[in-house]
């Protein structure tokens, strides 16, 4: 039991620890333009989001950072300006789609900065990841075992819909391709039919030009 227990625990820190990024964010004038930098990720529709940034600095250090979460629809989940420390945004996705979350970082010019860069730490968590398993076991008075074991059932079926999704979006590619295939088969005979007209066409006018000119 102990040795399932810790294969399970080994699992899920692997799985946790994969989803955090560590960058340095260079400080930039707001003269040089718009100056992002955006880290990627997909999620499927109505999946739980917890988006945890946790930067160096301080308020009024002469850098002022924001952040921006967006996805590709255009659907914004939330802002953050001037942040320091830890910043939290939780939200829910709205599509099958690709989410944005942005950081820029400019100098206030308020005061002198002789690095002019923040390290940011990102931990990103989706689906299972992102519930507060503490509370849920505390709730429904649930075993650390029973804990783990829920958790990675909820991530085996997050697999498992993804798998579906791509299966899915597999079909329909597959499904436009062959339709776009047909396609070009009757335009390419429609064309070659054309061809063959226009080429009788062509020698009857011609015998008929050449009779009236009483050549043949």
């Amino acid at each position: 039991m102990a040795s399932i227990k810790s294969l399970l625990s080994g699992f899920l820190l692997l799985v946790g620890a994969a989803q955090a990024l560590k960058f340095d964010l260079e400080a930039t004038s707001s003269y040089h333009g718009n100056q992002r930098r955006c880290i990627r990720n997909f999620v499927n529709k109505d999946t739980l989001v917890v988006v945890t940034a946790t930067l160096d600095g301080y308020k009024g250090d002469g850098m002022n950072v924001n952040m921006h979460i967006s996805d590709s629809h255009g659907n914004e989940y939330g802002k953050a300006k001037d942040i320091a420390g830890e910043q939290r945004i939780v939200f829910t996705s709205h599509h099958d789609a690709a989410f944005d979350v942005c950081f820029e970082n400019y100098l206030t010019g308020s005061k002198y900065v002789e690095n002019p860069r923040r390290h940011v730490e990102l931990d990103i968590d989706i689906g299972a990841d992102a519930k507060d398993w503490s509370a849920i076991q505390a709730t429904e008075k649930l075993k650390p075992l029973e804990t783990d074991l829920r958790r990675i059932e909820e991530m085996v079926g997050e697999v498992v819909s993804e798998m579906d999704y791509l299966r899915a979006r597999e079909q329909k590619l597959r499904d436009t391709n062959e339709s776009t295939n047909n396609r070009v088969k009757w335009f390419g005979m429609g064309t070659t039919f054309l061809l063959i007209a226009l080429w009788g066409w062509q020698i009857m006018y011609l015998r008929a030009y050449f009779r009236s000119k009483h050549l043949i």
